[in-house]
């Protein structure tokens, strides 16, 4: 089979590759932008990467990632619906399930939905009852955990506590802060991080989300003056979970690996914010204690 392969924003893509790698019966046809390209490189090597329109007329059927950073994977949907090939996407989040299917006011919705947890697979079920929802192996998640686990083995342990913080954009201000969310959720986790309980002392690594430009956070490390923080964009992301002891972050996905790889997990988010969306009931709220002043 040939399978025309959509993909641009972070998460899809890295479920979307798991999908293809565990595969060897199908040839690809890669159309891919944004964060995707690294992506894919690092779990399959050099790729080459076609037009939608020579990919799309060539196909046997079509699997999106569904990014909302870009209009990519919507307009592959727009493509395989004209062409009437059959397309399959990929949710990779438990957030904005509509929102992903339209653009410029227009709703396009694929053939069929695939999930990798029943979490999601309930939610898309509750948008999406008319289409076909199909759980797949969450193949992303088991190799990450896997390889963390074996990465573990060789951590050499210092006195130091260590905390990941695993970064993402958040473009609206929450309550009558001006500040950008991400940065709101910085500062609470440092002005409350004691509510944890932590023992010893700290040393803070920050992961930035791969759409992070460079540099983005050298600002608001320089103005720390009393926790040892760096910015690590070297590491991958399974080296910085098997380091860590903590995990904490907003409601990004690389939370839910750190579940799986069973770490202690922190939602950020301040007690004025909209809740984190995360639905995994192990994630511990920062809030819950900050607004009442108790310790986990």
């Amino acid at each position: 089979m040939k399978i025309c392969i959509v993909s641009h924003d972070a998460g899809g893509a890295e479920n979307v590759a798991s999908y293809i790698c565990a595969r060897n019966d199908i040839i690809g046809l890669f159309v891919l932008a944004g964060p995707a390209i690294k992506i894919f490189e690092r779990r399959m090597g050099s790729i080459k990467i076609t037009n939608l329109e020579e990919a799309m007329a060539a196909c046997d059927w079509c699997l999106c990632g569904t990014g909302w950073q870009s209009d990519w994977e919507w307009n592959a949907l727009a493509l395989a619906k004209a062409r009437r090939k059959h397309v399959v996407a990929f949710l990779d989040h438990w957030i904005n399930y509509r929102e992903r299917f339209t653009k410029r006011r227009k709703e396009i919705l694929p053939d069929e939905i695939w999930v990798a947890d029943e979490y999601a697979k309930k939610l898309a079920e509750q948008y999406f009852p008319d289409l076909v929802i199909r759980q797949q192996p969450n193949r992303y998640l088991e190799t990450l955990v896997a390889e963390i686990h074996s990465l573990e083995v060789k951590q050499l342990r210092d006195s130091y506590q260590h905390i990941l913080y695993v970064l993402e954009p958040i473009r609206q201000s929450w309550g009558s802060e001006e500040e950008l969310g991400e940065f709101q959720a910085l500062n609470y986790f440092i002005e409350h991080k004691n509510n944890l309980d932590l023992c010893g002392p700290l040393t803070i690594r920050l992961r930035p989300h791969p759409s992070d430009p460079i540099g983005k956070y050298d600002q608001w490390v320089n103005s720390q003056m009393n926790d040892k923080i760096t910015v690590d964009t070297s590491s991958t992301l399974a080296e910085l979970i098997a380091w860590s002891d903590i995990v904490v972050g907003c409601h990004t996905y690389a939370m839910v690996i750190a579940l799986g790889a069973k770490k202690r997990v922190v939602s950020s988010i301040p007690h004025w914010a909209p809740q984190c969306v995360l639905p995994q009931p192990e994630i511990i709220r920062l809030a819950d204690f900050a607004s009442k002043n108790l310790k986990f």
